[in-house]
């Protein structure tokens, strides 16, 4: 599982009650390992489902949920399962709220990402689940995706900021097309990180410039899905991949919603309305591999890649 903050809002809540002032101890109602403790996420699903196997919560700020695929594909791999259930989830918090308002992060109205006009993050809540499997070990389902490749990377250029010219997520896109033994090319789609922030969507185009966007390569469409969840932290690499997977399933891609007017700056083919009812009109692209970045905190980078097929 990945979360950034688990349940931390239970325990600010404890720490603001008056027996607590007064006392200095914690209420009867707060319940530290399965509120707070980030481990609890893990516990909770491993009791639900009565799983002895291995159990880790990832902790990486907004790729949290992005790194637990790379981790339970390594599982995998190695023997130690066939399956695992991966995913991620968080709920709001005052430090959340409060840190990314201090950091001058926080939109003042609503995020508009990759736009001319952008202005900061809307902050989301959220949770997702995925059944990641041995590709044959089962019946294969009537629509499968495949996790084709992922990459990480750590780049730890700044505690909050990301390296400005897309350092470390240049290094786990790369990595991951490396893992997934394709090139850039082969990538129809890209689910952006996106939050709509100035630096990260700047850093996140010149990242991507240096994989996808030479003189004689294609443009391939990007979108954020940011702007209809809101900032889900770290659940959001677990939903957007689910969001990766739907697109290879019905043959779709999402806009950038809010997006009206792209920054001119960026090398980035954003999907607005208005381009994709061009695509519409014409004939669209079948979408066959997809490619979900999750960036962090810390310079904590996970991209991942999905298909219809293994190979």
């Amino acid at each position: 599982m990945g979360t950034s903050t688990s349940g931390i809002l239970s325990t600010e809540l404890a720490y603001q009650t008056e027996s607590f002032r007064s006392t200095g101890k914690l209420p009867d109602t707060a319940h530290f390992r399965e509120q707070h403790n980030s481990f609890s996420v893990a516990e909770f699903v491993r009791r639900l489902y009565h799983i002895n196997g291995p159990a880790q919560v990832v902790s990486t700020a907004c790729s949290s949920s992005a790194k637990v695929f790379a981790s339970a594909a390594r599982y995998i791999e190695l023997g130690l399962c066939d399956a695992a259930i991966v995913g991620g989830v968080d709920s709001l918090c005052l430090t959340t709220l409060y840190g990314f308002n201090s950091l001058e992060l926080l939109a003042q109205d609503i995020c508009r990402p990759a736009a001319q006009n952008r202005n900061g993050l809307s902050i989301g809540e959220g949770a997702a689940f995925v059944l990641l499997e041995k590709a044959g070990q089962l019946p294969t389902p009537q629509s499968p995706v495949y996790l084709r490749g992922y990459g990480e990377s750590s780049d730890a250029y700044h505690m909050s900021s990301p390296h400005p010219e897309g350092r470390g997520a240049f290094q786990a896109m790369q990595k991951a097309l490396e893992n997934a033994e394709i090139d850039a090319h082969a990538i129809d789609y890209i689910n952006l990180h996106g939050t709509a922030t100035s630096a990260n969507d700047q850093m996140e185009d010149k990242a991507l410039a240096q994989l996808f966007f030479t003189p004689n390569s294609k443009q391939v469409p990007c979108s954020s899905t940011k702007g209809w969840t809101g900032h889900t932290l770290g659940a959001a690499g677990a939903i957007e991949a689910i969001y990766s997977a739907l697109c290879i399933q019905h043959n779709f891609m999402p806009q950038s919603l809010n997006t009206l007017l792209p920054d001119p700056s960026f090398t980035q083919s954003i999907l607005t309305a208005s381009m994709l009812q061009k695509l519409q009109k014409g004939q669209q692209p079948t979408i066959h591999t997809v490619a979900s970045n999750s960036f962090g905190f810390g310079g904590n980078n996970c991209c991942l890649i999905f298909g219809d097929h293994t190979c």
